[in-house]
């Protein structure tokens, strides 16, 4: 595979973009409007600056990245391409609108669909296509180009041909340490990671604790890089939201419950870093 399409330019999409791009891969960024595909453009862009001032990447890095980078607004340029990747927002209806109309235009029958989504289970999304065996789930950490760690998940009716190329993908083209997850909402990490982020959530709106002494606890106590909430903010707090919603509507346990405050924070437009405000404020 020497060209991949990705859908969705946001904060994973183009994360996603740019790490491709920068293995050697050309890459087809489709988006659903010219300002969503200038915005994500701007995001790769800033990336990219910031990588050339910390030194890890030179000038001439950055212009054959660039060049690889290929943004459109029609499906239909994504016909000819073997591997797509989708990276829209947490939602199903969506992803169910991307995956039909991936469906529709993919020439090669035997073409992966992989989405990057962190909590929808993968067979759900297949069976918005024709094609469910060429279904699997490719899910990024943020921030994409940093974190070493992707999850592969295989739906009961997902073929090895497509696990084995989206493992060769991450592990061989990118760089990074895939690990198998399980089929079932929140996958391996966030099944782990939703619950102890809703209790640090439900500390605060119960005043067990405030915001900065559960982050600096959670870092110095128990040498976490980052506290739970400052990560919320990073992950977004809808997104972190939506997943919580997806955990709890398949398993019903009460630790999966998105806590009111958090609730209230993105019904007030608080969503982390992305918006500058979040249980910390930003300035963007």
């Amino acid at each position: 595979m020497d060209r991949i399409g990705v859908v969705g330019c946001g904060l994973m999409g183009s994360g996603i973009a740019e790490v491709l791009a920068r293995s050697g891969l050309d890459v087809v960024i489709v988006e659903r409007n010219d300002d969503a595909l200038s915005a994500g453009r701007a995001r790769i862009e800033a990336s990219l600056a910031r990588a050339r001032t910390a030194g890890k990447v030179t000038d001439d890095v950055v212009q054959r990245v660039e060049r690889r980078l290929h943004f459109r607004t029609d499906f239909t340029d994504l016909r000819d391409l073997s591997f797509v990747i989708e990276a829209v927002a947490e939602d199903e209806d969506l992803k169910r609108d991307v995956f039909r109309q991936l469906d529709d235009v993919l020439a090669d029958r035997t073409a992966v669909i992989a989405s990057n989504t962190s909590s929808i289970p993968i067979a759900t999304l297949a069976g918005f296509t024709s094609r469910p065996a060429q279904v699997v789930g490719l899910h990024f950490f943020n921030p994409v180009p940093v974190m070493a760690l992707v999850e592969v998940t295989a739906s009961l009716l997902t073929s090895e041909r497509t696990v084995d190329a989206a493992r060769s993908l991450a592990r061989d083209q990118l760089g990074k340490t895939p690990i198998t997850s399980p089929d079932r909402a929140g996958f391996v990490v966030n099944a782990l990671l939703i619950p102890y982020l809703l209790s640090a959530i439900r500390m605060v709106e119960s005043r067990v604790a405030t915001v900065e002494d559960i982050d600096t606890g959670m870092t110095l106590g128990c040498a976490h890089p980052m506290g739970p909430l400052a990560l919320c903010d990073l992950i977004g707090l809808d997104t972190t939201a939506a997943v919580a919603e997806s955990l709890y509507a398949e398993f019903r346990e009460n630790h999966y419950a998105t806590p009111p405050l958090l609730a209230r924070m993105i019904a007030a437009g608080q969503l982390g870093r992305k918006s500058g405000q979040g249980f910390y404020t930003y300035h963007r």
